[in-house]
């Protein structure tokens, strides 16, 4: 017997399955860090990647914006953050700055969530803005993105001397890559804007796939609105399982960004030998399984591994629930995942509804997959209503998903699907 252990909030959940029906635990393999992690980001500010230092950048400017991740990402701000403000007063001693906390077309950051992230210095003592995608008074129209859509930016970002950002690299499920131009969209885009570039079009195209950049238009768009945004300059770190961070990458938005994706994508990718009857995964722990909404993006790199008519087991959380209300009642209110994916293939761009992209892709799995989510923390009958089903321990979900799939089942485990990039699976 083998022993499983998948992330869970901030725990862990255990099992074991028989030998005879394990095909392997597949895992990224980072690289340990030299260092603290201080020093990791101290290292990387000082040598960015082509660029000049961020202390020469702002010399001579009297106002800058750091766009921050919010609460949904595990961004180490409380490391970040501190360096990323000395610099800039290393170069502008009164230079007026202001946190544009970048939450795309997520709820609003709340005041206990800033100071988890930020601190208490940092939040009593800093211009903190909390971005708002409904919120047009502060939102300024640039014209249009590649797509055709409308592209609208918060006002603070456009009006500064120095755009900065900070966030974190890990593989994505429809950008290809997290962190660089995804602060600017969806991160501080108005709804109009994240909804459009999030359409179903895309959300279909074969190219907006986990470590992809390549011919992805939702990556397209995004680079283009970061440039008409004017983001100068980026911090972004790549984190281990224990979201301690391993490297950074600061400098130029996009040739910074792109030397991330590429140490990325040299440790994230998994080749799982045969299609799995079950796949065990989860959402890499807090924050990113506080929902069912965020739990679709490890949902995928099951999919990726699962035969047809297969079961994925997905380990999260979910305390806050469903995570949004057009997601849940779009998933809800259908009859079955194909009735939805019928009808959003017909759904024009600028009649993108919030949070379609979410229940895309999950009608997407569930037409192909059963899905049963492991939690203690959410209500059964949100999940059961969503067309999955529910378990309470990671040992039900597997005596479940054994009685649906067969006693002999092969079964493959993904101890983190928001940290892997599924390589292509060899026939069995």
């Amino acid at each position: 017997m083998s022993k499983i252990k998948i992330p869970y909030g901030r725990t862990h959940l255990e099992a074991v399955i028989p030998d005879k029906n394990l095909i392997g635990v597949f895992d990224s393999i980072l690289p340990g860090a030299e260092g603290s992690q201080e020093e990791n980001v101290s290292a990387a500010l000082d040598s960015p990647v082509d660029s000049p230092c961020l202390e020469v950048l702002a010399s001579g400017r009297k106002s800058a914006v750091v766009i921050s991740s919010d609460h949904t990402r595990p961004v180490p701000s409380r490391i970040i953050m501190p360096q990323i403000l000395e610099r800039l007063r290393r170069g502008a001693p009164d230079m007026d700055i202001t946190i544009l906390v970048a939450t795309g077309f997520h709820r609003a950051t709340s005041h206990a969530e800033l100071l988890e992230k930020y601190g208490e210095k940092i939040v009593s003592e800093e211009k903190i803005v909390v971005h708002d995608s409904r919120d047009h008074s502060s939102l300024v129209s640039l014209g249009r993105l590649p797509s055709g859509g409308e592209l609208i930016l918060n006002r603070l970002a456009l009006e500064c001397d120095l755009l900065v950002a900070e966030g974190f690299i890990e593989p994505h499920f429809f950008a290809g890559f997290s962190g660089g131009r995804k602060s600017v969209l969806p991160g501080i885009a108005s709804a109009e804007t994240v909804l459009a570039n999030h359409c179903s079009e895309f959300i279909q195209s074969p190219f907006a796939r986990t470590g992809n950049l390549e011919n992805n238009p939702i990556h397209r768009d995004m680079l283009f609105a970061a440039g008409k945004a004017g983001l100068a300059f980026i911090v972004n770190v790549v984190l281990d399982h224990d979201k301690h961070i391993i490297s950074t990458f600061a400098g130029h938005p996009v040739k910074a960004h792109e030397a991330g994706c590429r140490f990325l994508a040299e440790s994230c990718k998994v080749t799982v030998p045969e299609a799995a009857d079950i796949v065990v995964t989860g959402n890499g722990g807090y924050p990113l399984d506080q929902n069912i909404y965020q739990a679709v993006k490890g949902m995928t790199a099951g999919e990726a591994v699962c035969r047809p008519g297969g079961v994925i087991v997905m380990v999260a959380a979910c305390t806050d629930g469903h995570g949004g209300d057009s997601f849940y009642e779009n998933m809800a209110n259908a009859a079955c995942p194909m009735q939805i994916l019928k009808r959003v293939a017909g759904v024009p761009m600028d009649e993108t509804a919030p949070d379609q992209w979410e229940f895309q892709i999950l009608a997407r799995i569930l037409a192909r997959n059963k899905v049963i989510i492991v939690t203690a923390d959410c209500d059964p009958g949100i999940i059961m209503a969503m067309h999955m089903e529910h378990a309470f321990t990671l040992e039900q979900a597997m005596l479940r998903a054994f009685e649906l799939a067969g006693s002999a089942a092969r079964v493959a485990v993904i101890p983190d699907g928001v940290s892997v990039i599924v390589d292509n699976i060899k026939s069995s």
